[in-house]
């Protein structure tokens, strides 16, 4: 006598359930990843262990006033680009100089961005190829 199961065991799977998990998973991370603040970097400047071994020929200086100075001398931030190129022409470095830019830390960020903004924009209408350098302190 022959007895059938009734209940009988299936060695099929159904992936339909998991394929939908994982599609509410990638939509939910591509939401969550356009929210994600790009500029969230934390910075803790200047300190670095590097030293700089280029040839400074136009030091800017920035103060806890927000003060710019080229050397010891005080400029305005609308004559920047311009008293730039004056101290270039002056160490005969008009196509590849470099410009050390020494901040103290308590400045913003914006006013290191203003000295390298004067300085593209000297390289874009002169065709030249200057370079600029964030002086920091060696860590100790």
């Amino acid at each position: 006598m022959a007895l059938k199961r009734r209940n009988q065991r299936r060695i099929d799977f159904n992936s339909s359930s998991m394929s939908d998990l994982v599609f509410l998973l990638l939509i939910f991370f591509m939401l969550t990843s356009t929210l994600v603040a790009p500029n969230a970097i934390k910075l803790l400047l200047p300190q670095s262990n590097s030293r700089t071994m280029d040839t400074q020929n136009v030091v800017v200086s920035i103060n806890d006033k927000f003060e710019y100075y080229i050397g010891e001398r005080q400029i305005s931030e609308d004559r920047l680009q311009a008293e730039i190129i004056v101290e270039f022409n002056k160490t005969n470095t008009q196509t590849d100089g470099t410009v050390v830019v020494r901040s103290d830390r308590s400045v913003p960020v914006q006013y290191v961005v203003n000295v390298i903004d004067a300085v593209n924009n000297i390289n874009l209408e002169n065709h030249q190829n200057h370079k600029v350098l964030l002086a920091t302190k060696v860590k100790k």
